[in-house]
């Protein structure tokens, strides 16, 4: 039964992303900001630090199935937030190897993980030809406020799911040895 809360926490967040500028002060939206909730991504870079072992990729796979998720019900184009959530995911997994999981190392990943990630689709988007945006003012109205709103959202986050998420991966473990 354990192994459903993962992607029911995952489709959860994914269906809160849509009101979470409902959330914010009017004042923050009648402004030149633009913020993204990347809320699945920092969900996703938890359960790369805490849940995934070096050699198990779920959360890889996780990513796949809610970046495409994310595509088909925010965005007009298929695949990119399927892309760029995959390849970031995969990047924070491998620099996990290298680290200790604790809240510096996750605030680190995470913080490149939502930069890559905002990049990426940024890029995307201006090759395909749906945004034309300066890279200056896409750095300082897009991707710094969506980075630090972001972080706000994984620091409030981090005491909830990180213990838990690894009390978790040594439930299915031990259940699964002794099958």
């Amino acid at each position: 039964m354990k192994r459903v809360y993962l992607p029911l926490i995952l489709f959860l967040v994914l269906a809160l992303e849509g009101v979470a500028l409902e959330l914010l002060p009017g004042n923050l939206l009648r402004t030149d900001l633009l913020i993204v909730p990347h809320w699945v991504l920092v969900i996703l870079v938890f359960l790369t630090i805490f849940y995934d072992y070096d050699s198990t990729y779920f959360s890889v796979m996780y990513a796949l199935i809610f970046g495409l998720l994310v595509d088909i019900v925010y965005t007009d184009v298929l695949g990119v937030y399927m892309f760029s959530y995959a390849l970031t995911i995969y990047a924070i997994h491998s620099m996990k190897k290298l680290l200790h999981g604790n809240i510096f190392v996750t605030v680190l990943l995470g913080t490149g993980g939502l930069v890559l990630s905002d990049i990426m689709i940024y890029l995307i988007y201006m090759v395909v030809g749906l945004t034309d945006t300066v890279w200056v003012d896409y750095l300082s109205s897009r991707l710094l406020p969506t980075v630090l709103s972001n972080l706000l959202f994984l620091l409030v986050s981090y005491p909830f799911l990180a213990n838990r998420l690894m009390n978790w991966r040594k439930e299915q473990i031990n259940k699964d040895s002794m099958l």
